[in-house]
């Protein structure tokens, strides 16, 4: 067995006792409140793969929770609702758009990763700093999968408290939760067949939508949370105030994420400085 292929089965068996230990955990609080429960899972899990992670000194190893972990959540909520009432239209236009992210982005993942040998460069950084533990617990494990769970509340709502029939906008925001995922596959296709060229080594990728945006891929991501939220609304307008979910994500992704990718290019690709001058961080536009 390859150092690869290894490296994908730690990960598999890592993730498989999180959902165990998870679970069980989350079970000694039934009969609370049941996001209180779903919260509870995801920070068990997230303390897991934490440990593994120590273990195997590669952060790198919680990078596919992002989009494994809200697989089971959502599943919980569609099947066992508060309300006891389950609307499968409602759940296949809500669940369909999860799956379809949760499926692209978790390839991604798989096709791109060279396994435990190989760490990501923003975990390399912020490990370097004073108390390299408790940034790696709290920064790189704990705070993404808050943000996370903080984001997948919406459809609590939607899925579990409301028994409001569905409309056309629900099916609205559903083509508009896929639409964003499509985005990001393109994009992140589009990137793929750049870097594939050894020719464009250490160049910008200026070409399809990276002519327009310099992180068209972190904006389906976006855009994905925003539809959650969106779905919500569009079953019960009541829950506008949950704008703050999406909006949260969306400011990591800005004045983070988005940061951090921008500062390692400018290190490393000499005509970076102008190309950032001629398009915008997210927005698929041109500046003028």
């Amino acid at each position: 067995m390859n150092i690869r292929a290894k490296s994908f089965l730690i990960t598999a068996i890592v993730y498989l006792i999180a959902l165990v230990v998870s679970v069980v955990g989350a079970y000694q609080l039934i009969g609370s409140h049941q996001w209180l429960i779903v919260l509870t899972g995801h920070l068990i899990a997230t303390v897991v793969v934490f440990i593994a992670s120590q273990i195997y000194k590669n952060s790198s190893l919680y990078d596919p929770f992002w989009s494994v972990a809200p697989i089971p959540i959502a599943i919980y909520v569609a099947l066992w609702p508060e309300s006891t009432e389950i609307n499968i239209e409602k759940v296949l236009l809500i669940l369909i758009p999860i799956m379809f992210w949760a499926f692209r982005l978790t390839v991604n993942w798989i096709r791109d990763w060279d396994g435990l040998g190989h760490e990501d460069f923003r975990y390399v950084n912020l490990k370097a700093k004073p108390f390299a533990v408790l940034i790696d617990l709290f920064g790189i494990h704990l705070y993404p999968t808050l943000q996370v769970n903080l984001s997948l509340f919406p459809i609590y709502f939607a899925l579990s408290v409301s028994t409001n029939e569905v409309g056309v906008l629900l099916y609205l925001a559903s083509i508009f939760t896929v639409l964003a995922v499509f985005l990001e596959l393109v994009a992140d296709e589009q990137m793929r067949t750049f870097r594939r060229d050894s020719a464009n080594k250490g160049k910008t990728m200026t070409q399809g939508l990276w002519a327009y945006s310099r992180h068209p891929n972190y904006l389906g991501e976006i855009l994905f949370w925003w539809g959650l939220y969106f779905m919500t609304v569009s079953i019960d307008s009541s829950y506008w105030y949950l704008f703050i979910c999406p909006l949260v994500m969306n400011l990591m992704f800005s004045l983070i994420t988005c940061q951090m990718m921008d500062n390692r290019s400018l290190e490393r690709r000499t005509e970076y400085a102008d190309y950032m001058k001629s398009t915008r961080q997210l927005i698929l536009w041109k500046k003028s």
